[in-house]
């Protein structure tokens, strides 16, 4: 099983990348890998709680301010550590975009040195929240200008795309996420949010996982496949924030 990462870019956005993310294999089975964002703000237990009780694993995208704010829910992951795998979404959820001075409303780094900051910040955070260096990096809204993703890879970070947003950043009702998340087809990579307990997105969320389970589908965190880099996906990414 391996990673297929391609780049995607729209014409409004034609000097930045949105990479997807695939799981590739040949097992013949129904395998998803689940990511959710923890952006800032708190955690939705609809979603963690789930998760647990199913023991269905999942790769969670920690930003520092979320872990400044939720130790409990942090706690819940390391005392499952055959569960979560914590990875970096930045020190203070900035797009890691040098030549926009906004993404979806938010402001973005502007400048290498300021992506790089966002991107060490966050590992340091998850290291003295966990002990452990994170390999992954997602940034705010899952954007990047391509000068960024140089950068990203050169710290020895790995992108992490994916290929269905089940959430659309917390936007959505939640029968349009169960919908969605219960469509995820084999090898799908799948982006969510688990910091909006006080949004339906998350009940949605909850819902979708339990219709795959019963579905017969199996889940696998991001650490458990390898990378490889794929062609140039021409599917077209979606217009919304993704974080």
């Amino acid at each position: 099983m391996v990673l297929v990462l391609a780049a995607c870019a729209t014409p409004a956005f034609a000097g930045d990348v949105e990479p997807s993310l695939r799981l590739d294999h040949l097992t013949g089975s129904r395998e998803i890998a689940l990511t959710f964002d923890a952006c800032s703000g708190e955690t939705d237990h609809r979603i963690l709680d789930t998760l647990v009780a199913e023991h269905i694993p999942a790769t969670v995208f920690v930003t520092g301010r979320w872990l400044k704010r939720n130790g409990p829910a942090l706690a819940v992951m390391l005392a499952h550590p055959d569960l979560f795998e914590i990875e970096n979404h930045g020190a203070e959820h900035v797009p890691a975009v040098t030549d926009k001075p906004t993404v979806f409303g938010l402001p973005s780094a502007g400048t290498l040195e300021a992506v790089r900051a966002e991107v060490d910040g966050g590992a340091l955070a998850i290291f003295a929240a966990t002990g452990t260096a994170p390999h992954w990096f997602r940034g705010a809204t899952a954007r990047y200008s391509r000068d960024a993703v140089a950068l990203v890879t050169s710290e020895g970070y790995r992108i992490a795309g994916y290929s269905l947003n089940a959430d659309v950043g917390a936007s959505l009702p939640a029968a349009a996420v169960e919908k969605r998340l219960a469509a995820a087809k084999d090898g799908d990579v799948v982006i969510a949010h688990i910091n909006q307990p006080h949004r339906p997105a998350g009940a949605g969320v909850a819902a979708g996982i339990l219709a795959l389970k019963r579905a017969g589908a199996t889940f696998v965190r991001l650490e458990d496949a390898d990378e490889a880099e794929g062609k140039v996906n021409a599917a077209k990414p979606s217009s919304h924030p993704s974080s």
